[in-house]
């Protein structure tokens, strides 16, 4: 295994490895050793850079939810634009793609990671689905002050059922994608007499 391998900017490197682990092999596979080996470098450059390996998992699911937020960004700035249907589909389907899915199963089991981010963000519940909550949530607010979702429907429950009907559908497939028809069906259903407009 190398050693001598200069990382230009560590911490992104090594989470990109670590993405590629979960990529690869899932949330079992992601071990300290699993990631500098796929980042090329020692294992002590990870140590040197993060206090632990709780420590690292809980930064390196920051990063991508920062990510998440992006997306979240664009999604909104689409309300008004479209049709409420192929935003979400669209947008569910970048959120919730195998690194996602595999990072909701890691923060699921590791509690110490759990309670690292809970701390970082402020936020309850599961971290990442929490944040996928809140980006469907201000998407479907921006939609109604739009005329586009009835004034009488619940945001506070139909983006919290898009997060959990969503995750259900792509943590079922075992890696492989789904049919983005399927995944728009779903998001109808759900959405159903709530849209003033599909």
């Amino acid at each position: 295994m190398p050693t001598g391998v200069h990382l230009r900017d560590p911490r992104e490197q090594l989470f990109t490895a670590a993405e590629e682990v979960l990529r690869q092999g899932g949330p079992d596979a992601l071990t300290s050793r699993a990631v500098t080996a796929q980042a090329s470098c020692a294992k002590g450059v990870l140590h040197r850079h993060f206090e632990s390996f709780d420590a690292f998992l809980a930064e390196f699911v920051l990063d991508r939810i920062d990510l998440m937020r992006a997306q979240g960004a664009v999604l909104k700035d689409s309300a008004g634009t479209g049709t409420v249907v192929d935003n979400l589909t669209d947008a569910l389907i970048k959120l919730f793609d195998p690194v996602a899915v595999s990072i909701v199963a890691l923060v699921t089991f590791h509690n110490q990671v759990r309670a690292r981010l809970r701390e970082a963000r402020l936020v309850g519940g599961l971290p990442v689905m929490t944040e996928i909550g809140m980006i469907l949530s201000d998407y479907l607010t921006a939609e109604q002050e739009r005329g586009r979702i009835a004034p009488g429907a619940d945001i506070g429950r139909l983006a919290p059922t898009l997060v959990g009907t969503a995750h259900l559908m792509f943590a079922g497939t075992d890696g492989l994608p789904l049919w983005p028809e399927d995944v728009r069906d779903a998001v109808a259903s759900v959405l159903g007499n709530a849209l003033t407009t599909s």
